[in-house]
C-alpha cells in the first residue's frame, strides 16, 4: 500500500504552484462573493443537530438530482467524495479500470486502497472519448470498478448516454460499478450564446453508478465544499459508515449556505454562463493563432488540454512562472507530459492578460 508521501504529488502542487498573478491553472468559474450568494447573518448558525447529513440539505440535493434521499450521501467536495466511493469499492487484491489520461488523485486513491488501477487510453485523435471495447480490454477477475470523469478532466471532453451505457453493461457483467466524477458536468452549459440543459446525471442509468460531483467548479462555490456522492442506498450506507472514521458532522455553517446557494443556483448559473461566454473566445482565439499548440476543442466546460510541440511543458511553465508570474498545470500530472491543462472560469482580465504572457513564453521557446 502507498504511503501518505507517494500520494501527493499534484494535490501538493496545487496548494503550493498553482497560484500565481495570472493563473490559467485553475479549472473552475471565478469564486463567489459573500454579497453574490445572498446570504446573511441569519444563514451562519454554527451548530446543527447530529445525524448523518443535514436533512433540508439532502432533501435539496436529492430534488435537484431527482434521486431519493436514502441514495445521496454529502461530502466535503468531490475529492472527499471520491475517496468515500472508491474507498468503499476496492481494496487489496482489487484491480480498477481507470481512464488515461487521469486526474492523479484518482488512480492515488485506487492505489492508497491497496488495489492496482488497469489503465485505457482516450486518445486525442478519437476526440479524447471513451471506447467501450478498450475498456472491456482492461477488465480482469479482480476488477471491481471503472473509474471515470465526465467531462473528463483534464480535456474537457464529454460522455455520451449511450457510451455511459455500454460502460454499465461492462460493469453489470463483471459484478462490478462504474464510478463517474461529475464535477465538470455541474458546469453551466452553453451552445453558441445561448443557455441549454446539462446532460443528465450518469446515475439515472442504473444501478451499477456512482456518481460524485459538488458546487466547487460549475459555480464559483469551492469555499463551501458542497459535495456529493449518489449511489444505490446499501452502498451509500456503506459510505455513510466510512465517513463515521474521518469526521463526525459537517460543518453546519457550510451546510447552512450551501443551502441557500442550491437555492440561487438560477443566478449563480447565468453568473458563470457570462464568464464563459466572454471567457471562451479568447482563449479560442488564442489557439487560432499558435501553430505551435495543437488542442481538441470542447464544446462546453472550463478546461482544455493543448499539446505542445515544443516538447518539455516542465521547461514552459517554469518559464512561466520564474518570468511571467503566470502558472498553468503540468501535463505530467496526467499521466500526458506533452499537453497542459488551462482552465477558462477566472476573471476574464486575468485570463488576457495570461493568455498574452504564454504566447510571449511558448514564442521564446520556440
Amino acid at each position: 500500500m502507498s504511503t501518505v508521501e507517494d500520494l501527493r504529488d499534484y494535490m501538493h502542487w496545487a496548494k503550493t504552484k498553482m497560484d500565481a498573478r495570472y493563473t490559467l491553472a485553475s479549472s473552475g468559474v471565478r469564486p463567489v462573493t459573500m454579497a453574490e450568494l445572498g446570504a446573511t447573518l441569519d444563514d451562519v448558525v454554527l451548530q446543527g443537530p447530529p445525524g448523518y447529513g443535514w436533512a433540508p440539505l439532502t432533501q435539496a440535493l436529492a430534488a435537484r438530482m431527482g434521486v431519493a434521499e436514502d441514495c445521496v450521501v454529502s461530502a466535503l467536495g468531490t475529492t472527499q467524495a471520491n475517496h468515500l466511493a472508491i474507498a468503499a469499492l476496492v481494496g487489496p487484491g482489487d484491480d480498477a479500470v481507470v481512464e488515461h489520461p487521469a486526474y492523479e488523485p484518482l488512480l492515488q486513491l485506487v492505489r492508497h486502497r491497496g488495489a492496482t488501477p488497469r489503465t485505457f487510453e482516450r486518445r486525442a485523435e478519437d476526440g479524447w472519448r471513451i471506447d467501450p471495447a478498450a475498456v472491456r480490454r482492461a477488465m480482469t477477475p479482480r476488477t471491481r470498478t471503472i473509474v471515470i470523469t465526465n467531462l473528463h478532466n483534464p480535456t474537457g471532453a464529454p460522455a455520451d448516454e449511450a457510451t455511459l451505457a455500454a460502460l454499465g453493461a461492462i460493469a453489470r457483467d463483471a459484478k462490478a460499478r462504474v464510478v463517474v466524477d461529475e464535477v465538470y458536468l455541474e458546469v453551466p452549459w452553453i451552445e453558441g450564446d445561448r443557455a441549454t440543459p446539462a446532460p443528465r446525471s450518469a446515475f439515472h442509468l442504473g444501478p451499477e453508478f456512482v456518481v460524485t460531483s459538488s458546487l466547487t467548479k460549475g459555480f464559483g462555490l469551492g469555499g463551501l465544499r458542497c459535495g456529493w456522492i449518489l449511489a444505490e442506498p446499501a452502498l451509500a450506507a456503506r459510505m455513510w459508515s466510512l465517513l463515521d472514521m474521518t469526521v463526525g458532522n459537517a460543518p453546519h455553517v457550510a451546510e447552512r449556505l450551501c443551502l441557500v446557494a442550491l437555492n440561487r443556483l438560477p443566478a449563480l448559473a447565468d453568473r458563470a454562463r457570462a464568464l464563459l461566454a466572454a471567457n471562451r473566445p479568447r482563449l479560442t482565439g488564442f489557439l487560432d493563432g499558435r501553430d505551435d499548440l495543437e488542442v481538441v476543442r470542447p464544446a462546453g466546460g472550463t478546461v482544455m488540454f493543448p499539446r505542445w510541440r515544443g516538447g518539455d511543458v516542465e521547461r514552459l511553465c517554469a518559464r512561466l512562472r520564474e518570468r511571467y508570474a503566470t502558472s498553468i498545470v503540468p501535463g505530467r500530472f496526467f499521466g500526458a507530459p506533452e499537453h497542459f491543462r488551462i482552465g477558462i472560469g477566472g476573471d476574464t482580465a486575468v485570463l488576457t492578460e495570461g493568455l498574452d504572457r504564454l504566447g510571449r513564453a511558448l514564442d521564446e521557446l520556440r
